[in-house]
């Protein structure tokens, strides 16, 4: 029981900080639970039962079209709720897309009976989950405008600077996902991007040889959306 009092206090202390007795009750309910990388979380026409607040590890949430190709929504890391789970939680629905757990994951899980009682009891508690909601929708929404207007070459050069190396771990494949386009697209930008000395190709990777000149094509993404 104080393990999972420190891990309330290191990701949601603002739960414990809460005077709200209903608060008590939810945090008393919540089960810790753990999932292995890969693990389907959910899928397209599943209950959702359980309200999640991950704590380490990492959600990858996609839609499968019909053709087979994932687009990724958005993830759920350290310190998040999944948008979709609120949504579907409020408003009885099944899940429209694919939770898979990136990395190993760690999670408290609330099921939907105490859930639903704690937004009705407590103000606390609602305005958390809505919070949330509206903050993890707006990241959404910025994200689908990226995948519909940005041109790929840009959000490749960003993807490829997100991690701050010098090389990174991923297939066109991962990378395809990722941006919400084909292996094939991918694959034929990182030529390009090889044949200018930005970067050099390896299997299952990709080395970084001009960070600079990736940056200025990522920054143009930055100029015309107004972000820092």
């Amino acid at each position: 029981m104080a393990h999972y009092e420190q891990l309330w206090q290191k990701h949601f202390s603002q739960f414990l900080q809460s005077d709200d007795p209903e608060m008590r009750r939810l945090i008393d309910s919540a089960k810790l639970i753990r999932l292995p990388a890969g693990q389907i979380v959910f899928y397209p026409g599943s209950l959702c039962e359980n309200y999640v607040l991950v704590l380490e590890g990492g959600i990858r949430v996609q839609l499968i079209g019909e053709n087979g190709r994932e687009v990724v929504l958005y993830y759920v890391r350290s310190g998040d709720s999944c948008v979709l789970t609120t949504s579907c939680l409020l408003g009885s629905q099944r899940y429209p897309a694919e939770g898979v757990a990136e990395q190993d994951v760690t999670a408290f899980v609330m099921a939907s009976d105490d859930f639903q009682r704690a937004v009705d009891r407590s103000s606390f508690f609602r305005s958390f989950v809505f919070s949330n909601f509206a903050q993890r929708l707006a990241n959404v929404i910025a994200r689908m405008e990226e995948v519909v207007f940005d041109p790929i070459d840009r959000r490749l050069a960003r993807v490829l600077l997100e991690p701050n190396t010098m090389r990174v771990a991923m297939t066109h494949q991962e990378l395809a996902v990722q941006l919400g386009t084909a292996r094939e697209v991918v694959s034929r930008h990182l030529k390009r991007f090889e044949q200018y000395g930005w970067v050099s190709l390896a299997r299952g990777a990709i080395d970084i040889a001009d960070p600079k000149a990736l940056a200025r094509l990522a920054s143009m993404i930055e100029q015309k959306s107004g972000k820092i």
